[in-house]
C-alpha cells in the first residue's frame, strides 16, 4: 500500500526530530545500584546510548551545567543551587547521550518531574524515590531524584557539548533502526 504524499516526512523533518538528549544517572542512583534497572526503560522504548562513561566532576562542571546552562539560582535559589552542587559531588555519576525520535520529551516523560514526591508511579522518580522539596529544604541537602534529564532540546544541545567530546559519541545502527527510524 503507497503512503500518501502529505504525510511523508523529509530528511530535513526526521532529523529534526531524531535528537540527543543528556542523561545524568545521579550519585544516588549509583550508590543504590539501580542504573540498570532505569537504563532498561530508555532501552525498551526505543532510546539509542550513543555515549556513555562514568565521571566524578568537579564543582567547576556542575556549576556550568546548573547555571550556566539551567539557569538554577533563578529558578531555585542560591541556597538550593549550592545543596544540589553539595550533593552531585558526593559520589560518581554515569553520564549517557541517548538519541531518538523527539528524545528530550520523551525521556522527561519516562522520568517524571523534578520533585520526587510529585512524580507519577511509573516514572522513574515516582517509582524510585519519594523526597519533597520541602522536606530537602528543611534537611539543607540535595533533593536525590535520581536522574539528570535535559530540560528541552536547546538545553540538551548545549549539555551534550558540556559532557561529552565528539570522539566520545558514537554512531552505528540497531535494530531499533530498522524498525522505528
Amino acid at each position: 500500500m503507497a503512503q500518501r504524499k502529505d504525510t511523508e516526512m523529509t530528511d530535513k523533518e526526521y532529523d529534526r526530530l531524531l535528537q540527543k538528549t543528556l542523561v545524568v544517572f545521579k550519585p544516588d542512583a549509583v550508590q543504590r545500584g539501580i542504573v540498570g534497572d532505569i537504563l532498561s526503560r530508555f532501552e525498551r522504548v526505543g532510546l539509542k546510548i550513543v555515549g556513555c562513561k562514568m565521571v566524578n566532576p568537579d564543582k567547576d562542571h556542575y556549576y556550568t551545567h546548573y547555571e550556566g546552562i539551567s539557569q538554577m539560582i533563578s529558578r531555585r535559589g542560591q541556597e538550593a543551587f549550592d545543596l544540589t552542587l553539595e550533593y552531585m559531588a558526593s559520589g560518581p555519576v554515569i553520564a549517557m547521550v541517548m538519541e531518538g525520535i523527539e528524545a528530550v520529551a520523551l525521556v522527561r516523560k519516562i522520568v517524571g518531574p523534578t520533585e520526587p514526591k510529585s512524580a507519577d508511579m511509573g516514572t522513574v522518580r515516582g517509582d524510585y524515590s519519594h523526597m519533597s522539596f520541602g522536606y530537602s529544604n528543611s534537611k539543607k541537602i540535595g533533593i536525590p531524584n535520581l536522574i539528570h534529564a535535559s530540560g528541552s532540546v536547546e538545553e540538551a544541545e548545549k549539555e551534550v557539548d558540556h559532557w561529552f567530546k565528539v570522539s566520545e559519541m558514537y554512531e552505528y545502527e540497531d535494530v531499533v533502526d530498522k524498525f522505528m527510524r
